[in-house]
């Protein structure tokens, strides 16, 4: 027989036996996935957010499926995902409330001026390494846009004069722009609330009106007027507390506010 023709039939031969082993094997070692998997995963927005604490919405769906995970996780499908996978796994229904970020930072260039001029990268990250920032307070949001940028849905605006606004109407909930924030000055707070401290400076208000027209000076007479304390002092700042309602007492608390840094909003 010929030679080659001989050789072509061999390495035939040995293909044809070892795609036949591996479909053997294939067949023998598969690992049957949970049908459900791929039924949560339809019932997830596909925002792949990471809100969830997961790398992506398939992610969770395996997690809820394998790992018995919350079906309350997902901030972007809300309610209406909630009763999704709940009517898939014939679970109860989880309440849930929309929560939006805000950024506790009034204080934009006008009110907290630049320190030095910065020249370096548009990104909060950057700027924060360099002397801690350009801005005048060193707790104070610096305007450069990292929270703009990851936000997938662009629910984040920077005014001219370099202050992050959150647009609560826009926002999905999905908590990037928190993970982002150099100066961790991005919260999530539930929707239905809508009066505010803007501000996160730790230090006492002597040096707080040296750097910023507009925020916290430990006065403390936001606590005094909040029900049920509301507002509570955290060493020299004021913090909401948003599981409470306030709202009631809001014009009184905008009016009295001798930092100008409560707005209701």
């Amino acid at each position: 027989m010929n030679p080659i023709l001989l050789t072509a039939l061999a390495i035939g031969g040995i293909g044809l036996l070892c795609g036949l082993i591996l479909s053997l094997a294939a067949r023998f070692f598969a690992v049957s996935e949970d049908p459900r998997i791929a039924l949560a995963t339809d019932c997830l927005p596909g925002a792949n957010c990471g809100g969830c604490g997961m790398a992506g919405c398939a992610d969770y769906a395996k997690a809820i499926i394998v790992n018995n995970a919350p079906i309350n996780l997902c901030a972007p499908g809300g309610a209406s995902v909630v009763k999704a996978l709940a009517k898939l796994l014939g679970q109860d229904v989880v309440a849930v409330e929309r929560k939006v970020a805000i950024v506790l930072c009034g204080g934009d260039r006008g009110k907290s001026p630049d320190k030095f001029l910065y020249n370096g990268i548009a990104d909060c990250s950057a700027a924060h390494a360099v002397g801690g920032g350009d801005k005048l307070c060193p707790h104070g949001c610096l305007g450069y846009g990292s929270c703009s940028r990851v936000c997938p849905v662009g629910a984040i605006e920077i005014t001219a004069s370099r202050l992050a606004v959150v647009h609560p109407e826009r926002c999905i909930g999905c908590g990037a722009c928190v993970r982002t924030c150099p100066r961790r000055l991005i919260k999530m707070i539930p929707d239905s609330r809508h009066l505010h401290i803007l501000c996160s400076s730790p230090d006492k208000g002597p040096m707080v009106r040296k750097v910023c027209q507009v925020g916290c000076i430990a006065c403390t007479v936001c606590t005094k007027l909040a029900p049920d304390q509301a507002i509570a002092m955290k060493g020299a700042l004021a913090v909401v507390d948003y599981a409470k309602p306030i709202e009631q007492e809001a014009e009184t608390l905008v009016a009295k506010c001798p930092g100008h840094c409560i707005v209701n909003r």
